[in-house]
Formats: structure tokens, sequence, C-alpha cells
């Protein structure tokens, strides 16, 4: 059971059951999105996956292994995760920020060594942030800080990368420089990356696994065309839509009715 998988995975938050009964196998070395109506649990499962929730029953296994049993070190080095809307100290240098992706390789024994000063350069430099390390986080722009913190992820140098929302509150074009250099990570490293995002066409664009929530539950997974269909998008987003296929890439569309539509 190598890579990342959940079963029988259940997770209350705040005292009210979330995630129910949950069997999932992240496909390795790919991208997968988590899809779903707002308050249908992918922040909660992607929170539970990374141990930072502890699950009410079930398991999740990091290659085979309980991840209970794993200890925090061990776990922060073969899983990375940048939650929603991340908060760093004031005054925090761009390269202090991507430096703490590199504490977990850190002891008594090992401090800084030359190996974490060339990680951290690499992720400065594959984030295009070489320019702006020593700038402090705060005086960059949305686009920038999030780059920024994808780099710490990066030199964190974990093969899972779990990410939430990681284009919320970027504009367009933002959206899809943090996206393209994603896929870029995916392509060129191997990684596996799995991201919860809200914007059902741009997870088809990306993704090469789609994983539809509804009541804390798998409604639907596979690749973006067996997934996204009408009728998946009415019993999970209880929306009425047509799907085409895209011009460019030519994955799934997703083009709502409303009721201008109408």
């Amino acid at each position: 059971m190598n890579g990342l998988l959940t079963k029988d995975l259940s997770i209350a938050y705040d005292g009210k059951l979330i995630i129910r009964d949950l069997n999932l196998a992240i496909p390795t070395g790919q991208i997968s999105a988590l899809v779903g109506a707002n308050g249908c649990g992918k922040s909660t499962l992607l929170r539970g996956m990374a141990r930072l929730l502890k699950p009410r029953s079930g398991k999740v296994y990091l290659d085979g292994e309980s991840i209970l049993k794993l200890s925090t070190k061990e776990v922060a080095q073969q899983l990375g995760i940048l939650p929603q809307g991340p908060v760093a100290p004031e005054g925090l240098t761009v390269r202090d920020l991507v430096a703490q992706g590199r504490y977990p390789y850190q002891t008594w024994l090992q401090q800084w060594s030359a190996k974490d000063e060339t990680i951290v350069q690499q992720a400065l430099l594959i984030t295009n942030l070489l320019e702006f390390a020593e700038r402090e986080l705060d005086t960059l722009s949305g686009g920038q800080r999030q780059r920024a913190w994808i780099a710490m992820a990066l030199a964190q140098d974990t093969d899972i990368l779990l990410l939430d929302e990681p284009t919320t509150f970027l504009d367009l074009a933002h959206q899809i420089e943090i996206l393209d250099l994603l896929y870029e990570l995916n392509q060129s490293q191997g990684r596996t990356i799995v991201m919860v995002l809200h914007d059902l066409n741009q997870a088809c664009r990306y993704a090469d696994y789609l994983i539809a929530i509804k009541d804390g539950r798998i409604f639907a997974a596979g690749e973006p065309k067996q997934v996204m269909s009408e009728k998946t998008i009415d019993e999970v987003f209880g929306l009425e839509c047509r799907i085409f296929s895209d011009p460019i890439l030519g994955t799934p569309m997703c083009v709502p009715i409303g009721r201008k539509g109408k």
C-alpha cells in the first residue's frame, strides 16, 4: 500500500461528523482535485489525510503505515500541506519562510547544512522568487506570496503535496500562474499533488483524477471525463448545467445555466 490512502475514514469537526466511512486511494505521481459544494468535507478530508485532524474511526495510511503511528517528523518528511490562508509572522522574509520547510530535517546533531541551503535555493528558483528572497513576505502581491508558501512546501522535499484552495482570493492571471507551477512540479518531479479547488473547469484542466465529494462521502471519482457530467453536477452542487469540450485542451467544461439561461 504505497502512497496515501484512507480506509473507512470518519472525521468529526466541532462535534459534527463531516467525513463518513470514506475509502480513497490517491493516485501516486498524479494531480488529484477534490471538488464539491461548500461544507461537503473537502478541507476536512485534506486535513485528516495530513494528520491535522484525528479520525473518529478508520485510518489514513502513508506508504503502508498508519499515519497515526508515525512521528510528526516522519510525516513531515513525506507529506507537505499548505492550508488555506496561511499566516506568517510580521517581518518574515521570503527566504526565512522557505527555510522553515527544512525544519523537519533539523536535529541537535544535524543543524543547518549545505544541503538545506541548496534545497532552499532550488525552491526559490523553481517558484521564480530568487529576486524577492530578501523581501518581507507582506510586501509581495497575492500571487507572489502564494508562490512563497508553495516554495516553503517544496523545501520540505516531500513526495506528496496537499493544498487547500491554493488559488483562493487570487485574480485569474495569478490563479493560472499557481496552477501552471503545480502542473510543472508534477510533470518535472513526479510529485503527487492533491488540491481542493472550487473552479470545476480549472480542476478538469489540471487534474488527472477528480474526486467529487457530497455530504462527507465520495459521490464520484476518476478521470475528469468520467466524473464531469450534467447529472453529477446536479447531484453534487444542485446546479443545472451543460458540459462541453474545452476548445483548448478537450477537457470537460461546465457551463452553468442559472435563471438567466432559462
